[in-house]
């Protein structure tokens, strides 16, 4: 069964860090562009960060760049998120995806194909 699973989620106050985690099972991420995904309350999904599978691409969204960090390792088959400088409105459910190419700066929804069941972070005093 092809799946992923996103963790390292949580309640952290404003100026903190966190790291999720994107592990696949089932697949090898190696070949797959990974796209991290946020949605919080009342607001669509929006991409927040993306690395390709072999060119050395990466993309952040202008709203996390300096403070998000994509990263992954292909003998865990995990990509991941370090979050640092978190700020409230970084709140939401954030999502992991795979899809053959980032398609940056757009980053479509229908384009990725395998999505994580989501992790909650919350930015908060």
């Amino acid at each position: 069964q092809l799946q992923l699973v996103e963790s390292g989620g949580g309640l952290v106050q404003p100026g903190g860090s966190l790291r999720l985690s994107c592990a696949a099972s089932g697949f090898t991420l190696d070949y797959y562009a990974i796209g991290w995904f946020r949605q919080a309350p009342g607001k669509e999904r929006e991409g927040v960060s993306c690395i390709s599978s072999s060119d050395g691409i990466i993309y952040y969204v202008d709203s996390v760049k300096g403070r998000f960090t994509i990263s992954r390792d292909n003998a865990k088959n995990t990509v991941y998120l370090q979050m640092n400088s978190l700020k409230p409105e970084d709140t939401a459910v954030y999502y992991c995806a795979s899809a053959a190419l980032c398609g940056i700066p757009t980053m479509e929804l229908l384009d990725f194909n395998y999505w994580g069941q989501g992790t909650q972070v919350t930015v908060s005093s």
